[in-house]
């Protein structure tokens, strides 16, 4: 089966009416994967499948724009009613359990072991859940972030997380299907290299030889048509807006 990628969110840095924080369902190969859990996006989740028959989700990076809505799915697996068959593998950094249990007032993290199982991101994780491989990336940020590299069956995604500019990224989307790509700023502040202009976004495409390139995160700075119209004018590939609820097949 191919995949299919299903936009819940992509607003930076906060959620808007109508437009969630990063979120996307990830499809194929007999596997489900929420890629990142941005605020608004386990509401959307719903609204594409039944999020206790998640075969996985896996985040990015514990900024809250990525990672807040882990609360929501933790009262709806724990509370709620959408009780999953088995605790759903959580791909995290390092601390993601200990900052939701913290959030909940708890010192320990046992109590979420019903609900998730979290495993650790590193810089070169290579699993697979059915016929779907999830290979991790260690990418420039301002904190623990990793980028994507998804295949199935000769169809591949990679997804940049959020990055600034750096050779992984590159790597990771190497002659990839669908490059889902942030765009968060207008223009880099001296010194900081912890996100992507829309040049930046393509000249990475382009030097990835990818196949297509999809402009998300875009940040307050940038308007999401100015910020493809700029990543297109370098990449010299197809390359389109993630807009919510947009599914794509490839």
């Amino acid at each position: 089966m191919p995949l299919t990628l299903t936009v819940l969110g992509t607003a930076s840095p906060h959620p808007g009416p109508g437009r969630p924080c990063s979120g996307y369902l990830l499809s194929g190969g007999g596997a489900e994967v929420w890629l990142d859990a941005g605020p608004g996006t386990f509401a959307e989740l719903q609204r594409h499948t039944d999020p206790a028959r998640l075969t996985a989700i896996w985040i990015s990076h514990l900024h809250a724009d990525h990672s807040a809505d882990l609360l929501c799915a933790a009262y709806a697996f724990a509370y709620g009613g959408m009780t999953p068959a088995a605790p759903i593998p959580v791909y995290a950094p390092q601390d993601c359990a200990r900052r939701l249990a913290g959030f909940l007032g708890r010192a320990d993290v046992d109590f979420l072991k019903g609900v998730f199982d979290f495993r650790a991101l590193y810089d070169g994780l290579d699993v697979r859940h059915w016929n779907l491989r999830l290979t991790a990336r260690a990418v420039a940020h301002d904190t623990e972030a990793y980028g994507l590299r998804a295949e199935c069956q000769g169809s591949v995604l990679a997804y940049s997380g959020d990055s600034g500019p750096c050779p992984a990224l590159t790597e990771l989307a190497a002659r990839a299907d669908l490059f889902l790509c942030e765009a968060d700023i207008d223009a880099h502040r001296d010194g900081e290299q912890v996100h992507l202009t829309p040049e930046d976004a393509g000249r990475a495409a382009r030097a990835a030889r990818v196949r297509e390139l999809l402009i998300a995160h875009v940040g307050p700075t940038l308007t999401r048509e100015e910020a493809t119209a700029r990543a297109a004018a370098v990449s010299g590939r197809p390359t389109g807006t993630a807009r919510e609820g947009d599914t794509r097949t490839f």
